[in-house]
């Protein structure tokens, strides 16, 4: 079986062709600038790379150059779109609706859609991709994989906000979480690698460290609880994202930079995060260069993150009572070293040590970085939310 995964953004479609049999990657690539001038669509497959320019008006003339370039005679992957057997879509937010994955039918399609204001930056492109897809394969049964399912199993004292409780009665205010498809791969891996697969007592925190950066807590491969909040703003602080503050804070600087709540949240969204507190990048790599050389503000916004993510690694510890094993994974949790010793130091008490020469020089797949006379294993896996959304794929349209 083979399943094409579909990740629409606004004005962007990445995409994977996954041979099931073997679950690799059999091509994959991205189309840019859908909707302005210079769109064009970067594709990978049998060791070879094309870049397609191609006026791309809609998502739906994107979906035809991905699906022209996999059947293509000299840089494709598949001889015709009959090969293709499925399609699986990331969507965003599942609200209260699902709490799996499901087959797009037209009432799960509308579900979706009504669920647009709990997601309005990201749900109306995931849509728009899906509708892409059907207009051209109306006959290939397709999937919703959701970024915020993984955590509906949190329990309510997790969830919930201390806010009037009708807030969340009639408008769904409460805390849902993002990056389940990656803090669901890393936790099972986990389990998988320490032999702990359907062990209901197995506690594992998942630290996924990029631009966007989340925790969780999961206990017997269910969430418990994580760091996202009713938005991807919260938790800890992320590139340009400002992470957990005082709600306060936002009247407070709305009133002083004369700002409009809509020009605030994007202040707090886009021009925050590490980025804001080192006046240098949201890049990692650029902050740690910076601080090299002295620059006070990329040393601060590094540390500040770091100190965030080993406060909500103790948090979650206690919050499971203990834990069995931390995983890193993501860009930074899977490239940067000094992150991840930075987050675990200090934390022996806890029977968490770092041996810092295999952390340094870790290889390709799973990492043990775990030191000697520690307890909780630490492990660096690199995370595939692609083929956990080809995996449900490939289950619901069997079942089908």
């Amino acid at each position: 079986m083979k399943v094409l995964v579909i990740n629409a953004g606004s004005s962007s479609l990445k995409y994977q062709l996954i041979d099931m049999a073997t679950e690799k990657a059999i091509a994959k690539g991205g189309c840019e600038r859908i909707g302005l001038d210079g769109s064009f669509c970067k594709h990978k497959a049998n060791g070879k790379e094309k870049t397609i320019t191609s006026p791309m008006p809609t998502h739906k003339e994107a979906i035809q150059v991905v699906l022209d370039a996999l059947v293509d005679k000299e840089y494709g992957a598949i001889s015709s779109m009959k090969e293709i057997d499925a399609v699986g879509h990331r969507i965003v937010h599942s609200g209260e609706a699902f709490n799996d994955s499901v087959l797009l039918t037209d009432e799960n399609m509308a579900t979706i859609e009504s669920l647009t204001e709990l997601a309005p930056l990201h749900q109306p492109a995931n849509v728009i991709g899906v509708k892409a897809c059907k207009a051209i394969m109306p006959d290939v049964p397709m999937v919703a994989v959701f970024d915020t399912a993984f955590h509906s199993t949190m329990p309510e004292k997790a969830y919930i906000y201390g806010i009037p409780y009708e807030a969340y009665t009639e408008h769904k205010v409460r805390r849902y979480g993002f990056h389940g498809t990656s803090h669901r791969f890393v936790s099972s891996e986990a389990a998988k690698y320490l032999g702990r697969e359907n062990d209901p007592d197995f506690k594992v925190i998942t630290m996924h460290l990029g631009n966007g950066s989340s925790i969780s807590a999961i206990k017997g491969g269910k969430s418990e609880d994580t760091s996202m909040s009713f938005t991807p703003l919260g938790g800890v602080p992320m590139g340009t994202r400002s992470g957990d503050l005082d709600p306060a804070i936002v009247e407070f600087l709305a009133n002083k930079y004369k700002m409009s709540l809509s020009e605030t949240l994007t202040y707090l969204n886009k021009k925050s995060g590490v980025a804001g507190l080192s006046g240098v990048s949201s890049d990692f790599r650029d902050l740690s260069e910076a601080a090299k050389n002295g620059n006070h503000r990329a040393a601060l916004a590094l540390e500040v993150f770091e100190y965030a993510c080993k406060k909500y690694l103790g948090a979650y510890a206690a919050a499971l009572g203990g834990a069995d094993c931390v995983v890193f994974t993501a860009g930074i949790g899977e490239h940067d070293a000094k992150v991840r010793e930075a987050i675990v130091s200090d934390m022996e008490y806890m029977g968490i040590v770092l041996d810092k020469e295999k952390n340094a020089h870790i290889g390709d797949g799973i990492a043990d970085v775990t030191g000697k006379g520690g307890k909780v294993k630490i492990l660096v896996i690199p995370t595939n939310e692609e083929l956990v959304i080809a995996r449900d794929t490939e289950r619901l349209t069997k079942r089908a």
